[in-house]
């Protein structure tokens, strides 16, 4: 090995022993602020979506596909819809979850113990009836106030939906009592069946337009759509419900479906999660619905959703830089989970910074007291080889074989080249006691 590729390893082995005490402190305080910062989001999270063939369910697969994306898995979890979904949030058996406005009496403990990653959509009320029905029973014009309702057989969902519990709050608005329909409350697939069949007279949902349930309703033969003309009434009354329209003709422009405007009812869905899921994840989730509930529909115009209006829960904060801050800088450039450790991580970094540059300056007096260590105790044998020599205790010929003997010992000393000068000078210090010797 060539002697100045040699002189050059030595110096970095000196520079890495001097400075290593001050980088084992800086990596063991990093791995410290990793394990609680915990940046990196877990890979699996659990979403509660709802029924089969539900609006919850088509969004459910959405969220699933834009998240495996960034190598994050979401299991769905069935539900019976927007109740069971609350009390899913709450047992922890699920991250997040959808959840629709008025649909579940919210508890104190869920203010916090849950946050909101803001308003979704609308999710209208469709009070689906044969209008053969309602000629036969005498009533000259189409369905279009609840109390219309009395003495009919009635689905209002599972009360896992919410959808009865909504039912019953308008319908004690109107004054109908439970007792004055024929309830009942079967999943949607089973109640569209008998519904179809003429086992019903109404089939309720609360569901957004998407619900394959809900398109293939609105273009059966013979099934028509209750209209709401009190809507407005409606939504000055219950906080949670919107005012919304089906325009003429949106479902099926060819064929006029639907012949008029519908007045509806609309509760807003919102996702909801647990307040110790992981920010990360947050921000991921809140990320994706701009991207898949920000186009038009049939009841509101582009960019209207996700907003953070008509949320009963705390807004999450990385929702709400989601939603109303342009995208981060770094997620512009770089991957996810790189943007995310560095936004995560850089006040800890500057932290660091700040407090390990005063301690950098101790490296090099470390360095060069390690350095000149290597010569400087070679003087403490040449003194006392000195001491000796001045005390008579020894002969010459000792005196000069203890001199060759720490002179060879010298010669396999190796310092960078900066301190060769302290080197050498040792060896012209060893030649000099050697000239002091009385034969010499």
């Amino acid at each position: 090995m060539p002697q100045v590729f040699r002189n050059t390893l030595l110096s970095l082995r000196d520079l890495l022993a001097s400075a290593g005490p001050l980088v084992f402190l800086a990596i063991g305080l990093l791995a410290l602020a990793y394990w609680w910062l915990n940046p990196t989001p877990p890979k699996q999270v659990t979403l509660a979506t709802g029924p089969a063939q539900s609006a919850y369910e088509t969004f459910g697969k959405r969220y699933q596909q834009a998240l495996a994306v960034e190598g994050i898995k979401v299991v769905l979890l069935p539900s019976e819809g927007s109740s069971a979904n609350l009390e899913l949030l709450r047992s922890g058996r699920a991250d997040l979850a959808f959840v629709q406005g008025g649909t579940a009496d919210l508890q104190e403990s869920d203010r916090e113990d849950l946050t909101s990653l803001g308003s979704l959509f609308v999710e209208p009320l469709w009070l689906f009836y044969r209008p053969a029905l309602a000629h036969h029973q005498g009533r000259p014009r189409p369905l279009d106030s609840l109390r219309q309702l009395r003495g009919q057989r009635v689905n209002v969902g599972t009360a896992g939906s919410g959808v009865p519990t909504l039912m019953e709050k308008l319908l004690a608005a109107n004054g109908v009592e439970p007792g004055d329909l024929k309830l009942s409350q079967l999943g949607q697939t089973d109640a569209t069946v008998k519904f179809l069949a003429g086992k019903l007279d109404v089939l309720v949902f609360a569901s957004a337009p998407e619900s394959l349930m809900v398109q293939m309703l609105l273009q059966t033969p013979g099934v028509a759509l209750m209209d709401f003309p009190q809507n407005e009434a409606y939504s000055r009354r219950f906080a949670f419900l919107s005012p919304v329209t089906l325009p003429r003709g949106v479902v099926d422009l060819a064929r006029d479906v639907p012949p008029a405007d519908v007045r509806l009812l609309a509760p807003t869905t919102a996702l909801l999660a647990r307040t110790d899921t992981h920010p990360a994840l947050l921000q991921l989730f809140a990320q994706a619905g701009q991207r898949l509930h920000s186009g038009a529909g049939w009841f509101n115009r582009a960019r209207e959703f996700p907003n953070t209006r008509h949320s009963e829960l705390p807004i999450a904060a990385e929702a709400d830089r989601a939603i109303n801050e342009p995208v981060p800088l770094l997620q512009r450039y770089l991957p996810f989970w790189l943007a995310n450790l560095i936004e995560r991580m850089w006040l800890v970094l500057g932290i660091l910074l700040a407090a390990l540059l005063p301690l950098s300056r101790i490296v090099p007096p470390l360095y060069q007291f390690r350095v000149r260590s290597r010569v400087f105790r070679w003087y403490g044998r040449l003194r006392e080889i000195e001491n000796e020599m001045e005390a008579g205790h020894t002969t010459p010929a000792s005196i000069t074989q203890e001199l060759n003997r720490l002179e060879a010992q010298v010669e396999k000393v190796n310092v960078p080249l900066s301190y060769a000068d302290e080197l050498y000078a040792l060896r012209n210090h060893i030649h000099l006691i050697r000239q002091k010797l009385p034969h010499a």
